[in-house]
């Protein structure tokens, strides 16, 4: 599977890394995921794969119940317990920093990466930013997956209390959370530093300039053998040109990045305001 990654300048010295979304893979993804104990347990019994396999997929079964809780949350009443409850897993997301959602967005079944961005910047600057993030990525999540899980215990302690364990299923998603970064980070690292396929993936600044047929012939279009293929867009560089105000993209700027290369525009969002 190809994940689509967009990179651009957003503010400053900040740049913005965001996946394109693809509601299709998200969608088959979810169908494959059983919805109920007894179909986990069929799913994983009758599963000739190793071990660490089935830990997988026991981990989605979890994850994708705790989302169907979080949708809850969010449809409930406003002023009741479970919508102040939302406000405050919200407020506790806003703190997730975006190379996370990047990272997290990063799946095992991802073999190679469409590496998107302006035609006005350098393509081995582009790469190597990419690359930093990745290798940072499993320094710092693998620290925080085993912080997550030594808290895990501890937090257990609250379930005498007459109301949810909000401690402990908060630790439980970091956990969860930096795990799946942990495992982004180091797929995404392996994707870019192919340096095997280094003379036919990287397009310098001057034959980004030219056209798709030279794009093509360089191995940076429709090129499914390789691993990580880096994207020159002229469309993107104009958006960014008209919408620059101070050294910063404006809101409708981003909004048009958005709906033209399928971003989610709060984590784009959230690559401005980082500090």
């Amino acid at each position: 599977m190809r994940a689509r990654l967009v990179v651009f300048p957003i503010k400053g010295k900040n740049w913005c890394f965001s996946r394109s979304i693809d509601q299709s893979v998200s969608e088959s993804t979810a169908a494959n995921i059983p919805s109920t104990v007894k179909g986990l347990w069929k799913k994983m019994s009758s599963n000739s794969k190793p071990l660490n396999a089935n830990a997988e997929l026991l981990v989605d079964f979890i994850s994708n119940k705790m989302n169907k809780a979080w949708m809850g949350l969010e449809k409930a009443p406003d002023g009741s317990f479970k919508n102040k409850l939302h406000g405050l897993g919200l407020r506790l997301l806003a703190r997730v920093k975006p190379s996370e959602i990047l990272l997290k967005s990063i799946t095992k079944d991802v073999n190679n990466v469409q590496i998107t961005y302006p035609s006005s910047l350098n393509a081995r600057l582009v790469r190597r930013r990419l690359r930093q993030i990745a290798l940072r990525g499993t320094v710092i999540h693998r620290k925080y997956f085993y912080g997550s899980v030594s808290l895990l215990p501890l937090t257990t302690a609250f379930t005498v209390l007459p109301l949810p364990n909000i401690p402990f299923f908060w630790v439980l998603f970091r956990t969860y959370s930096h795990w799946r970064a942990l495992q982004g980070s180091e797929k995404l690292l392996q994707l870019v530093s192919d340096y095997s396929q280094a003379q036919n993936s990287i397009v310098s600044n001057g034959k980004a300039n030219e056209s798709e047929d030279n794009n093509s012939k360089y191995g940076t279009k429709n090129s499914p053998g390789f691993q990580w293929v880096l994207e020159p867009s002229k469309e993107l560089d104009g958006l960014l040109h008209r919408g620059h105000e101070n050294g910063s993209l404006c809101e409708d700027a981003i909004a048009d990045i958005c709906m033209t290369f399928s971003l989610n525009k709060n984590d784009v969002l959230k690559w401005r305001d980082l500090v």
